[in-house]
């Protein structure tokens, strides 16, 4: 099996498999509309729904609340209640979610240097 260029990788077939299986859901799940842009905002730290919703203009209310639920279920972030006995709530990156931090911000740089360049 050849390896993949610029990586240490050297995957058997079963494996490989698995990993491209793995790799495009991944690629799938964060390039779901406005999921990179939700992660991108939570890398500064814990933010409150209406703080997430002024941040990221033209996302709807349905989606963002559609996006939380899916970063939570996927175990990349945390749901925190600031006031127990209110429904005052705020997101936060879990330490997954944070190794994202690598990724987002190396497509942000990539999409800044294509439009440069246009």
């Amino acid at each position: 099996m050849e390896k993949a260029k610029g990586t240490n990788c050297n995957f058997n077939e079963q494996e490989m498999s698995k990993f491209c299986t793995n790799f495009h859901r991944t690629i799938e799940f964060i390039g779901k509309r406005w999921m990179g842009m939700i992660i991108y905002q939570l890398l500064s730290g814990p933010k409150r729904y209406y703080e997430l919703m002024d941040s990221i203009p033209g996302i709807s209310d349905r989606l963002l609340t559609e996006r939380l639920r899916d970063l939570e279920n996927e175990g990349l972030i945390i749901k925190k209640a600031l006031v127990p006995t209110q429904r005052k709530v705020e997101y936060e990156l879990t330490p997954a979610g944070k190794q994202l931090e690598n990724v987002i911000t190396s497509i942000f740089d990539w999409v800044k240097n294509r439009d440069s360049m246009e």
